[in-house]
């Protein structure tokens, strides 16, 4: 059959609905840069005017020509070896698109796919066509979801009313000040160029949306929202670091096993639990400077800006400021700590480092005096959250900015024991804090539970438990954890397990 022919079919099965989202997540606003060929980007009216004129229009035409340059660009693509293109982003992006909205196009060539995906030397498990989406986008998807078209229409009118930010913009004259979101597609196509224009804007972006939050607490909660749903609903969604689908991210365990009894069963315990939340998973067992450095470029490559979010286990003897190696040498912890969240792999996505080693000989003992009872009180005071708002300063736009961010911003660290104290091991099953934390995870899966949440309830749990050293004296003392956070939002644990025999690999 005719090439042509065949994408017109493809075309028509397709609903406006899903046009539309397949255009928006094809356009993807955060989409890495291209190594090579630099000079072919995006244009602002490649990627908006063909939904403004939709929305003005109520006509696909613009989006259906948009998806068929795509094919045909694709299906005249040669895959280069070696030389990763702005066409494989797309070519990965469009596909993993279509495959989530279950509109494969027949005639895609899965072999370019399977090319591709050797380029970026991704393993089976980073096949799964899932890591390819773009978690940002799905939580956007959903928000759209849950509105109603007049939802929408009243975040274009919040949005038409700002004249500073529109100003100058062909496209937002393109659909005019009044818009009927009702045909279907239309209420999508509105909602994704919003949500475009803000991300172009340089307003929102995968961690910043309090642009687009204000804008959505401006509608009519009885006419905007779905049936269930809520603005306040729909504004926590924005909330959360967004970790939508498989995989829930990519997680290294770095673990010292000379000289450290039960280190095996650290490495089983977080392998498991890390696999039961989602991640793909990385281990290296007695590491070396060496390994560092290469692990931190090995995070550096392409394929790692496809995942959501990373974890670090790193579990070794430790003393208040350092680290001791597989070979005897010590790192500084800060050092390790700071040099990670640098990496451009990761950048606004959230970053959680488990350091389990001692920070010292310290121990909080069960003799003497340190056991009396301490408390601490406050005055509470009760003023009026209106009278709140009338004292505070009113931070506008044109002070507020979302380009640059410090390294350590989206970091948490959560460390095994308060500086200048032990952390205790069991002599066969490794760390006590490994131990509690890889079981209070497993238990809070499908529980909506955020990370912090769990660590609160780990300090808990950990600080209830006796521990006897291991030395001639056989002192008896609890352990206090601690973590520090750079978050801007929640990082919710997933609600649904993902066994590795339920990873569904992308063809090959």
């Amino acid at each position: 059959m005719d090439e042509v022919i065949q994408v017109t079919q493809w075309l028509s099965s397709i609903t406006p609905r899903k046009k539309a989202k397949l255009f928006f997540f094809t356009t993807h606003a955060d989409a890495p840069p291209p190594m090579v060929g630099s000079n072919d980007v995006d244009t602002h009216e490649e990627t908006q005017l063909p939904l403004a004129t939709t929305v003005a229009l109520h006509n696909f035409k613009n989006i259906d020509e948009f998806l068929k340059k795509k094919v045909n660009t694709f299906s005249c693509y040669n895959v280069i070896e070696n030389e990763i293109t702005k066409t494989d982003y797309e070519y990965l992006r469009f596909y993993s698109a279509c495959k989530y909205l279950d509109v494969v196009p027949p005639f895609l060539d899965l072999e370019k796919i399977s090319a591709i995906q050797n380029k970026f030397e991704m393993t089976d498990e980073e096949r799964d066509y899932r890591l390819l989406l773009d978690s940002a986008d799905l939580v956007l998807e959903k928000v759209c979801d849950s509105l109603k078209p007049a939802g929408v229409s009243q975040m274009w009118t919040a949005l038409r009313k700002d004249r500073n930010l529109i100003r100058g913009v062909k496209t937002i004259d393109i659909i005019g000040f009044f818009v009927d979101p009702n045909p279907t597609g239309i209420k999508e196509c509105l909602s994704f160029f919003i949500v475009r224009f803000l991300q172009k804007a340089d307003k929102i972006n995968r961690v910043n949306t309090n642009r687009l939050e204000r804008l959505i607490a401006q509608c009519d909660e009885s006419s905007s929202c779905e049936e269930g749903k809520t603005i306040d609903f729909i504004i926590d969604s924005l909330r959360f670091y967004p970790t939508e689908l498989y995989p829930f991210g990519f997680c290294l365990i770095m673990c010292v096993i000379e000289g450290r009894d039960g280190a095996m069963q650290e490495i089983e315990k977080t392998m498991e639990i890390s696999r039961h939340l989602g991640m793909i998973t990385h281990t290296e067992k007695n590491p070396t400077k060496e390994t560092i450095e290469l692990v931190k470029k090995e995070l550096m490559k392409p394929k790692y800006q496809f995942y959501s979010s990373f974890t670090c286990w790193f579990m070794s003897h430790g003393d208040s400021n350092s680290m001791v190696l597989a070979d005897g040498e010590t790192i500084e912890r800060e050092w390790f700590l700071t040099s990670f969240p640098d990496i451009s792999t990761f950048q606004l996505k959230p970053k959680v480092f488990f350091m389990v080693s001692c920070r010292g000989a310290n121990k909080f003992s069960l003799k003497g005096d340190e056991f009396e009872g301490q408390s601490a009180t406050c005055d509470h005071y009760d003023i009026g959250s209106a009278l709140i708002r009338n004292r505070m300063l009113d931070i506008t736009d044109s002070v507020r900015d979302i380009s640059y961010v410090q390294p350590m911003m989206d970091t948490l660290v959560a460390y095994s024991t308060i500086l200048d104290h032990l952390s205790g091991r069991a002599n066969t099953h490794g760390s006590i804090y490994v131990d509690r934390a890889c079981v209070l995870m497993s238990e809070n899966i499908s529980r909506g539970r955020s990370l912090t949440e769990i660590l609160e309830h780990l300090s808990q749990d950990l600080h209830e438990i006796l521990q006897e050293t291991m030395d001639e004296d056989r002192i008896v003392y609890k352990q206090a954890c601690h973590y520090d956070s750079f978050f801007r939002k929640t990082l919710k644990l997933p609600y649904t397990r993902h066994p590795k025999e339920d990873v569904h690999s992308a063809p090959q």
